[in-house]
């Protein structure tokens, strides 16, 4: 099973900058229920750094974290409650 089997809702932030990362990012999670999961599409370095950290800061989990070759890093995360 790969990390973006099973995620109740995926999310491209690739394209966008700081900070619109976590903006849409928090939008996305703020529209779902507590347990359900968010898989995130991001590149960049500010991005891997700031939104897996927001997302802890406002009380959501990190589930699991993957950068593949081509530089796009897959985060899971699950909505806190």
């Amino acid at each position: 099973m790969t990390i973006a089997q099973g995620a109740d809702r995926e999310l491209d932030i690739t394209r966008e900058l700081c900070p619109m990362t976590f903006v849409r990012t928090r939008l996305a999670l703020d529209g779902m229920t507590p347990g359900q999961t968010l898989l995130v599409r991001l590149k960049g370095e500010e991005p891997l750094r700031n939104v897996p950290r927001t997302a802890k800061d406002q009380g959501h989990e990190v589930l699991n974290l993957e950068t593949g070759d081509d530089g796009v890093t897959l985060l899971l995360l699950r909505r806190g409650g």
